[in-house]
Formats: structure tokens, sequence, C-alpha cells
């Protein structure tokens, strides 16, 4: 069971964008900026209308997806303030899919946290799935010294 801090927690709740690492079978990376949500035990994003150069099942995120399954999604907050920096890394399992149990929620989820989402047809669309095995989260401590991230298993 994952057990992360508060406010990692929130970080994922309230995050407008994440970073979505994944790889090929042979591990050739892509890192790619999504919008998501979070309902408290996965992350959802839609391959949603934007302009894109290729189909929403050619894209290479979905395609790293079908070939290996494990992804890391980063959500970070940076200041000029070192004090303020922190980071949450969600690892897990994707999954592309366009229907399914969870599908309405996600959308509807989606949708309540992005209004651009409103006018788009995301029924239609791919939706990623990532299902957390591990969260490393990170922020200073407000006593100096040498932190090291916790990781929450």
């Amino acid at each position: 069971m994952l057990n992360p801090p508060a406010w990692a927690l929130h970080s994922l709740v309230k995050a407008r964008v994440g970073h979505l690492a994944c790889s090929t079978k042979y591990g050739i990376p892509l890192n790619v900026p999504i919008c998501f949500a979070f309902d408290g035990s996965r992350i959802y994003s839609s391959i949603d209308e934007k302009p894109k150069k290729a189909a929403p099942l050619a894209l290479r995120r979905v395609s790293n997806i079908k070939e290996n399954s494990n992804v890391c999604l980063t959500v970070d907050k940076y200041s000029e303030d070192w004090r303020k920096l922190q980071y949450v890394l969600v690892l897990g399992r994707a999954k592309v899919n366009q229907q399914g149990k969870k599908f309405p929620e996600a959308i509807a989820l989606l949708r309540k946290k992005y209004r651009q989402y409103n006018s788009m047809k995301l029924e239609m669309r791919p939706l990623i799935t990532i299902q957390p095995v591990r969260i490393v989260a990170w922020k200073p401590l407000t006593t100096p010294r040498t932190v090291k991230p916790k990781e929450y298993d």
C-alpha cells in the first residue's frame, strides 16, 4: 500500500502539469509534459484533441506504454528560494485504453480540472491510466541537515 505524505497527495491533485517518462522495450526514453488527474489511487491522462503530429494511437508515448508499461510521472515545484523546492515521483505501470469501468469517472475528473476539456470528445480518445507502484516525495526539512528522498511503498 502506498502511504505518501499528505502534501505529496495534495501536489498530485493540484498540479496543472506533470512530466511523463516512458521508454521503448529497448530503453529509448521519452519525457513529455502531460495534463492529468489523480483520483487518490490512479492517475489519468487523455490523449486529447490538441494538435499532434500523429494519430492518437500512433503517438510515441502510446506505443512506448504498449511495449513497456513502466513509467514515471514527475510533479515538481521550483522556486528561487530553494527552501520551497519539492517533487513527487510516481513510479508505476501504465496502460492505454478507450473504455472500461473507470473510464467515465476519469473523463469527469479531467474535465473538472481542465475546463478546456469540456469542448473535447474525450470519450472517443485513448486514456492513459497509471497505477502507482511506488511514490518518492521530497522537500527540504525545516531544520538544516542533509536530506535524502524518502520512498513510500
